[in-house]
């Protein structure tokens, strides 16, 4: 070898080992071994930053936006809610979540796609007195079958299209992945039906800020307009939005009269709701019903796009102490909603508008986004740790289902490329007010995108050294004395052996060219071998580490690093075995 490819492979091997150990975040590690590889002289200064040009991190950036206003929207909660309302039984809830996250990741980012079902698995689980441990590993493995199956589905997909196209001329389309993607999700996904119990029960260690600061009794006050989808239903089929999470304490009618909550009451038009429940809860009752909880006072998109929820405590030297909203005329004054108000050991009964504040007492205050922190202070009161508050969020029901399915139709037919076509969906997104633009770059995931486009420059000096070459002469000395079979199953558990030390994008970097030099050099087509590194890389199994799935799971369902194997290394047998005689009936070797 020459100096540079010992250069090249050094610097790579340094690299691994530094993001196996842990001890550094991954895009910092990226960021180093770019360092690294300028100072050695393998990556040119002028192309060291050619990665944050790569259409790779504009898909997959597009992608967690869009994946983002799918969640936002709740379409997913009201879906289950309406075609299984009363699903019962851990396999069959387990099947629910694990097709539905399978099917919704060949066409979303995958971990968006687990992001938007995580909290049905929730429902599920305290609906059936469960862990969610028995639902969430399975899931996250659906989430990456699923993957498999599209060309957005997963990063490794579109890295190995890019591929295809430097060495042949002709990237992979939208759905030459779904033949084999699509056995191989079937089979995973049966797998883990039969094979879920191999999971240990686990209960979630610990536990976050959030959560320790989670208030629980909120009350806050809604009004049946002639848009609500419970007008003329009843008290029960109310409650069943929430999830049994929330309840009716009081109905006020004519504005005079009190009626006590009964499940058979009927909802009227202009009736008043004293509710009770966590924010979650009370979020999905008000949004699926359609209730109003601010009345006339947020009118135009224009303004309440602009709005914001947010949970503070009342202090000590508040002047809130001792009044009511109503008295205190707090909309007029200080142009602020009071959406709920939570005291700790009582259960409040009266309107909103009506209690009398006092020290301690935790609020959910609606208000501008630019001028609430200094209403905060005027008004004494100390804003808890921030988290999401959709309690009277403005929802864009079908919108974000519309701008997808258009994206995916545009690249479907070869409209637009792929990278083009999600930028625009992911700008749509914020142009439709799915997500407000002060939450734009929350949702995008800032150490990925960054990690992408550093190692992309990287990983591109095994090619350009000539060092993927001395490994495909490895390897195909190692191929020449196994069948065309086992030389592609070589190059699947190779990939798959890599991905748990990279990410699996930067492991489709490492690997495909690795892969088609390997098939050259044995007198093969490289399309079967490139399928093969995507699947490796994309079916990481074994690890928490290995993708973002993996570990996005890991903490809600208090699993241990031992979990992973215990149910992944025998779907990992599965994924081999089916994937080798699928690619080789589906992209012919030869």
């Amino acid at each position: 070898m020459t100096t540079p490819q010992i250069l090249s492979f050094a610097v790579i091997f340094v690299m691994m080992a530094a993001l196996v150990w842990g001890r550094y975040r991954y895009d910092l590690v990226a960021a180093a071994a770019l360092l690294l590889a300028l100072a050695v002289g393998i990556v040119p200064f002028d192309e060291a930053f050619s990665g944050f040009s790569d259409d790779i991190v504009v898909i997959v950036g597009s992608a967690l936006l869009v994946s983002a206003g799918i969640a936002r929207s709740g379409i997913m909660e009201i879906a289950i809610k309406r075609f299984v309302p009363n699903l019962s039984g851990v396999r069959s809830q387990l099947a629910l979540l694990v097709i539905v996250v399978t099917i919704l990741s060949a066409f979303v980012k995958n971990i968006g796609a687990l992001a938007i079902m995580i909290p049905i698995a929730f429902q599920f689980a305290r609906r059936s007195s469960v862990s969610p441990s028995i639902f969430l590993m399975p899931m996250a493995f659906g989430s990456l079958l699923g993957g498999l199956m599209t060309q957005v589905g997963t990063s490794p997909n579109i890295v190995v299209s890019r591929v295809r196209e430097e060495l042949t001329g002709t990237a992979f389309t939208m759905f030459d992945f779904t033949p084999v993607g699509a056995a191989l999700a079937a089979a995973g996904t049966i797998f883990l039906l039969l094979f879920y119990w191999l999971l240990p029960v686990r209960e979630k260690l610990g536990g976050s800020l959030n959560e320790a600061i989670a208030i629980k009794n909120y009350l806050t006050e809604a009004r049946i307009v002639s848009e609500s989808t419970v007008l003329g239903k009843t008290v029960a089929d109310l409650i069943k939005l929430s999830g049994g999470d929330a309840i009716v304490t009081s109905i006020l009618r004519n504005r005079t009269m009190r009626m006590t909550p009964l499940p058979d009451v009927v909802l009227k038009a202009n009736d008043i709701l004293l509710l009770e429940g966590d924010p979650e809860a009370l979020d999905r009752l008000v949004s699926q019903g359609k209730l109003s909880v601010t009345g006339d006072r947020v009118g135009s998109d224009d303004t309440a796009s602009e709005m914001i929820a947010i949970e503070a405590v009342i202090g000590e030297s508040s002047p809130l102490i001792g009044w009511s909203a109503q008295r205190l005329a707090l909309y007029d004054r200080f142009n602020v909603n009071l959406l709920a108000v939570s005291r700790h050991g009582e259960r409040l009964d009266r309107r909103l508008a009506e209690i009398q504040l006092r020290l301690g007492d935790v609020i959910v205050l609606q208000g501008n986004a630019a001028t609430i922190p200094e209403i905060l202070r005027e008004l004494g009161c100390l804003p808890l740790a921030e988290r999401a508050i959709l309690l009277g969020s403005v929802r864009k029901g079908i919108v974000p289902v519309t701008i997808l399915a258009l994206a995916m139709l545009a690249t479907a037919f070869g409209l637009l490329p792929v990278s083009v076509a999600f930028f625009a969906a992911a700008v749509g997104m914020v142009l439709f007010r799915v997500i407000p633009v002060r939450d734009v770059y929350q949702s995008l995931d800032g150490p990925i995108l960054i990690m992408l486009a550093l190692l992309i420059p990287v990983s591109d000096s095994l090619r350009s050294t000539g060092a993927t070459g001395v490994i495909a002469g490895e390897l195909a000395r190692l191929g020449t004395v196994l069948p065309a079979a086992g030389a592609l199953m070589l190059i699947l558990v190779a990939a798959m052996a890599v991905t748990p030390f990279l990410n699996n994008a930067a492991t489709v970097l490492v690997m495909a060219p690795i892969a088609a030099e390997f098939a050259g050099d044995l007198g093969y087509r490289p399309e079967a071998f490139l399928m093969a590194v995507a699947i490796g890389a994309g079916c990481d199994f074994l690890t928490p580490i290995g993708h973002q799935c993996n570990t996005l799971v890991m903490g809600p369902g208090g699993y241990r690093f031992s979990d992973y194997p215990r149910l992944g290394l025998p779907l990992s047998f599965l994924v081999v075995i089916v994937a080798v005689p699928m690619l080789m009936i589906v992209w012919p070797m030869n």
